[in-house]
């Protein structure tokens, strides 16, 4: 039994409360918190049981206290088997520099039945020795899944556990997003409100953060720079934001957006003005000492795709004609010219399996996966939970039905809006219809390790990344307060 790290003295009076103390009991094979120092008492007792327990409190403890001490544990258990939240971007800035090469890094959405699906990703990428590789949620899924940042961490730690998957573990913020309607009805409110889930996120152990101002690209404006001039300066501002509340020792890994996904496909020309912009609006910020402030580590293009896919009146999802040769083209000036690992293609999951191994052929760093592994667990529910979450979508979202959408159209829209209200229940499924859906995701996450060329590089993640010491000493360290939600953003 081996002690890290001792907690304050307000975290020994939280682990001294009857209900914690009772988590405590259930979970005392598997670790312990005696003094108020975590010990790792059993790791193999900790994945046949304890893990299960202790993500259970961390979802859906009856109190606070409970919540946060479950979490606290996770964190430090996690630590304890080699797995700790880590940023990506020396690795990233590796690839920049042509040291590593050749895959492509998934970034996976995990929004529903979020411990199931977390489960079947860990044992892939166990099996594969799969380490570049990152957990996200958006800004909006935050809202609409009911999975606040460090909830979310915590469940990806304990699936990473259960699975005896280990190393460096990239949890995402996507789309930490500028809402263009209400940043053009007042921009400062909804500034804050973007750097406030920044916080939470950093805070939660979101050591890599999508930035998205992309929404205000002014194409009214004559010339690109004047047209990418709002999206670089503001990118600037939120990095470095970023980087004045990231931890010590950890430099976030940041994308930036030249282009909202599902417009005209990027162009070289575009990548240029936003960078340009960007590097200027950045050097001239400066950090407190006025030495220069990291930037970017990826830049997300448009290329064909849009989120979820287009869908066809009968529910079915359009074919999509992706543009490789602009993704080649534009990972490699992102790398030859601003030493970024690339450009990063949103809204892949629902591409024909074909186009997959695509992706690592014309370099592209990072490409973003959701909407199908939610397909695959609406497809595989009980028919009466899946009518009864429907049902909840005609009553509760009826403004997600267009003119002209069909029955089917409207449903494949709104149905992830229901997720949220139903977490409970999915997570509550008989074991059965859980191990049906973990099996049917693993097949779907093996098929993109491999397709994306990501097999072996565990060791890769590890030489670059080494893990960051733990930002929390107590459970009562866990607490922050929570971001205003929006459910309107893209993801």
């Amino acid at each position: 039994m081996v002690n890290t790290v001792a907690t304050a003295a307000d975290g020994q009076d939280l682990l001294c409360r009857p209900s914690v103390r009772a988590l405590l009991d259930e979970v005392r094979e598997s670790v312990t918190a005696e003094g108020g120092a975590f010990a790792l008492v059993s790791a193999d007792a900790l994945r046949s049981g304890g893990v299960d327990r202790l993500i259970r409190a961390a979802v859906f403890g009856e109190d606070e206290d409970v919540r946060d001490t479950a979490r606290w544990l996770l964190l430090h258990a996690g630590h304890a088997v080699g797995i700790a939240p880590a940023s990506i971007h020396e690795l990233y800035l590796a690839r920049g520099r042509g040291e590593i090469g050749g895959f492509t890094v998934p970034a996976m959405n995990v929004r529903a039945a979020a411990y199931d699906t977390a489960r079947a990703l860990f044992s892939a990428a166990r099996d594969l020795k799969v380490g570049a590789l990152i957990c996200e949620i958006a800004r909006s899924e935050i809202g609409y899944t009911d999975q606040r940042p460090a909830e979310y961490v915590s469940v990806m730690i304990a699936a990473a556990i259960k699975e005896g998957w280990s190393g460096p573990l990239f949890v995402q913020g996507d789309h930490f997003q500028v809402n263009a309607k209400k940043y053009k009805a007042d921009p400062e409110p909804e500034l804050r409100a973007v750097k406030d889930i920044i916080r939470e996120g950093l805070h939660a152990g979101f050591y890599n953060i999508d930035i998205d101002t992309s929404t205000l690209v002014d194409l009214s404006q004559e010339g690109l720079d004047a047209q990418q001039a709002l999206n670089s300066r503001l990118s600037a501002e939120l990095t470095a934001y970023v980087r004045h509340y990231e931890p010590a020792g950890v430099t976030v890994s940041i994308g930036g957006e030249i282009g909202e996904v599902g417009t005209e496909n990027s162009t070289p020309e575009e990548l240029r003005a936003y960078m340009d912009g960007y590097n200027r609006a950045l050097q001239a910020l400066g950090d407190k000492e006025g030495r220069p402030v990291p930037g970017l580590s990826k830049i997300s293009v448009q290329s064909g795709t849009t989120h979820g896919g287009t869908v066809l009146p009968d529910g079915s999802i359009a074919d999509v004609a992706i543009d490789f040769e602009t993704l080649r083209t534009l990972s490699q000036i992102a790398r030859d010219e601003y030493g970024m690992s690339g450009a990063v293609q949103h809204g892949a999951s629902t591409l024909p399996q074909s186009a997959f191994g695509n992706f690592s052929t014309v370099e592209t760093a990072e490409i973003h996966l959701a909407t199908n592994f939610q397909n695959i667990a609406y497809d595989h529910l009980p028919s009466e939970l899946r009518d009864r979450m429907y049902e909840h979508c005609r009553q509760n979202f009826p403004d997600e039905r267009k003119a002209g959408d069909t029955e089917e159209q409207f449903i494949y829209k709104a149905r992830k809006k229901a997720l949220g209200a139903f977490k409970r229940e999915l997570w509550e499924l008989p074991e059965g219809d859980r191990e049906r859906i973990r099996g049917v995701l693993n097949e779907t996450f093996t098929f993109l390790f491999r397709q994306l060329k990501v097999e072996n590089t565990m060791d890769i993640a590890r030489k670059y990344v080494p893990l960051p010491a733990i930002q929390h000493a107590s459970p009562a360290d866990m607490r922050m307060k929570a971001a205003a939600d929006d459910w309107d953003l893209s993801d």
